[in-house]
């Protein structure tokens, strides 16, 4: 319009272009980010039972007990699975999942990653976890990747849960098993191996093989032949478990190569002006602007999320994923 009207000076293009970056509805209304802003990193436990991932799930429809939520838990390794019904999703409730489950039946894990649920980030739950030495690892807001384990878990559950159910959705929790023992015995995408093999060094009988002649179950072996067998499993164990790991992290190589190449580099200093990702008003519907703030980036975390404050210094909860970011121009 000012070109039009006569007017004309040497950085006309330049300040434009510039006053348009400083809207604040057109930066509030912006388009999502599509392109991811960082290198994908992949998690891997060096060794069975030594890294779990873990999370909640639910409301459910209410089944027997007044159960409603499931608690969920998976090891990085052997990707065995662990999961129990609740009727309430307390810190206690948590803790005892975690004794019975994992600490009982697998040893003392090196690392437990899970959300920021007020569950796992209680005191008890932080004074628990440090009296036995282990470190707990938090995944930022609304980024739930970063704890891809156990939403694939998660995944599985809900699925199989689905396709049993029908109409009879309160009887979720008689199904809950038979999800989790298809799924243990059932070869794994990433590995090629069952959870039940890499746990146990031996594949499950299943109902097959009672139905069908079998080595396991036909023959009958000798105390000697019996020594035999166990030696021989024995020796192929960490052959199995090595060659399981290998085949994990050539996977998550394609996988990080195909992820890196979309990859469009976002990264904010301390004091820098973004705006976060609206988490929208239903009521608003799709006129809701799809971002808010202006915050400030008050510090960084090693796994490439922000803690962010208002204008007036008041912290805002929770570390941020750069994914949920964008920087504001003022």
């Amino acid at each position: 319009k000012a070109l039009r009207a006569g007017f004309y000076w040497p950085t006309m293009q330049a300040d434009a272009k510039e006053h348009v970056k400083k809207c604040d509805k057109c930066q509030l209304h912006g388009d999502m980010h599509l392109a991811p802003p960082n290198e994908l990193k992949t998690l891997s436990s060096p060794w069975p039972f030594s890294w779990w991932g873990m999370d909640l799930l639910g409301p459910f429809p209410t089944a027997a007990g007044q159960n409603k939520y499931l608690i969920v838990a998976v090891d990085y390794f052997t990707k065995w699975i662990e999961a129990e019904p609740l009727a309430s999703i307390t810190t206690f409730n948590v803790l005892r999942f975690f004794k019975r489950n994992i600490l009982a039946r697998f040893g003392i894990p090196q690392v437990v990653v899970t959300d920021n649920g007020t569950q796992f980030t209680d005191k008890k739950m932080r004074e628990f976890m440090a009296r036995i030495g282990t470190t707990q690892h938090f995944t930022s807001v609304e980024h739930p990747q970063t704890n891809g384990q156990a939403e694939a878990a998660n995944r599985v559950i809900l699925r199989g849960l689905k396709r049993r159910l029908d109409e009879a959705k309160g009887k979720w929790t008689e199904e809950l098993h038979s999800v989790l023992w298809s799924y243990r015995t059932t070869p794994h995408s990433t590995t090629g191996e069952t959870p039940f093999r890499l746990t146990y060094r031996t594949e499950a009988v299943i109902p097959v093989e009672t139905g069908a002649s079998s080595f396991r179950t036909e023959i009958p072996l000798e105390g000697g032949d019996n020594q035999d067998m166990l030696r021989e499993e024995l020796d192929l164990l960490e052959e199995l478990r090595e060659g399981a790991a290998l085949r994990e992290a050539t996977l998550k190589q394609k996988i990080a190569k195909r992820h890196d190449k979309r990859v469009i580099k976002r990264e904010f200093d301390v004091g820098t002006l973004v705006l976060r990702r609206n988490q929208k008003d239903s009521r608003e519907g799709k006129l809701a602007a799809n971002w808010e703030g202006p915050y400030r980036v008050q510090a960084k975390t090693e796994n490439s999320a922000y803690y962010l404050e208002d204008l007036y210094g008041k912290e805002v909860p929770r570390p941020w994923n750069a994914e949920k970011l964008k920087q504001y121009y003022s």
